[in-house]
């Protein structure tokens, strides 16, 4: 009997694959791994997820806000009792210094009102990051600071690491490595996910991957060196022949042209599915990969299943192992990291060793 309180759609996530991926971007680098777990670990859960890299021998870890943060240190435990280093990219905002210090946590400092609100705090061991280019948070070269108490690493931002021909990377490099000499002892970090795969050159001290760790790969398509982290997973609601002229869906987003048959989906944006699917998105059903059709709804999406043997219940993968995240991505004209960060609460999380 079919369970009737089991979730219709469930992303699954493999941690073996998350371990795997650690590992070898430790390789391709040949330096320490910071794993960046910020936005509940790209979607999949960053307690689970910074547990196991723990195990894997992870022991700093990047987040981008102070709440983040927080449920993180909660989740590992203070340094003292073995706990990891926490950094938040976002630094320290009015305010949020005594609350970062009281749970051990590391600020970014990005601009001079940052450093001087951490300071006002009593300081301590914390991060600068240098704007090389992304224009989006830290001190651009020409501004920062000549020396700061508590320094214990310095980094930047690739822009455009995903296209190892643009001579940006090259740049950002140049001007990174220039100013990071006035701060010896503070650990370099340069690299990103796509990073990791630019070089020696671009290595310095540790990287700090994020979406390479839960599947996407470096260069925004599907790479062997990258193990499938997370399947999106959905259930067959009902099943219909649809007559040549008939429509499906909302504004008639897809007009029959001939007798087809169709797989309503329990799955919609709602759950994450993003509309931009319509029409390009596809999934894999019955060891095959068919079309969406129409647009998708709030709750369901259609599928073109003609000459499949296809019953209610059955499981529809719309990323995963053989529907792979990059291209499911392409597919609705985004990014994998908008892709795993856009799956909702509502889809519960399923994790195997």
């Amino acid at each position: 009997m079919t369970d009737p309180t089991a979730a219709p759609a469930v992303l699954s996530v493999d941690l073996d694959a998350v371990a795997r991926n650690y590992r070898t971007l430790g390789q391709v680098s040949g330096l320490p791994v910071h794993p960046v777990v910020k936005a509940d670990g790209y979607g999949l859960g960053a307690q689970v997820v910074a547990t196991r890299l723990m195990a894997e021998g992870a022991r700093t870890f990047f987040v981008a806000r102070v709440t983040e943060g927080l449920r993180l240190r909660d989740a590992l435990g203070s340094q003292s009792a073995g706990g990891p280093v926490i950094y938040v990219l976002d630094g320290c905002r009015a305010g949020e210094a005594g609350a970062l210090r009281a749970a051990d946590l590391r600020p970014v400092l990005n601009h001079p009102a940052q450093m001087q609100d951490w300071t006002t705090a009593g300081g301590g061991a914390c991060g600068l990051q240098i704007d090389t280019g992304m224009n989006r948070l830290g001190f651009r070269p020409e501004d920062a600071p000549e020396t700061f108490d508590g320094l214990a690493l310095v980094l930047t931002h690739l822009a455009c690491a995903d296209d190892p021909a643009n001579p940006m990377n090259r740049r950002q490099r140049d001007l990174f490595a220039g100013v990071v000499g006035r701060y010896p002892g503070a650990i370099r970090s340069f690299a990103n996910s796509s990073g990791c795969f630019l070089g020696p050159d671009f290595a310095f001290d540790a990287v700090r991957p994020g979406v390479c760790l839960y599947g996407g790969g470096p260069e925004g398509r599907p790479d062997t060196r990258i193990a499938p982290v997370a399947t999106l997973t959905a259930r067959v609601l009902q099943v219909r022949d649809v007559p040549a002229g008939e429509s499906i869906g909302y504004s008639q987003g897809y007009v029959a042209d001939r007798p087809i048959r169709v797989a309503t989906v329990a799955a919609g944006y709602a759950d994450g599915v993003l509309r931009a699917y319509s029409p390009a998105g596809a999934v894999w059903i019955a060891g095959e990969t068919r079309p969406l059709l129409g647009r998708v709804s709030m709750d369901v999406c259609a599928v073109e299943i003609t000459g499949l043997d296809v019953a209610l219940g059955d499981p529809v993968e719309l990323f995963g192992p053989n529907r792979l995240l990059d291209d499911a991505a392409a597919a609705a004209g985004t990014i994998s990291y908008e892709l795993l960060t856009s799956i909702t609460p509502r889809v519960p999380r399923a994790y195997s060793q």
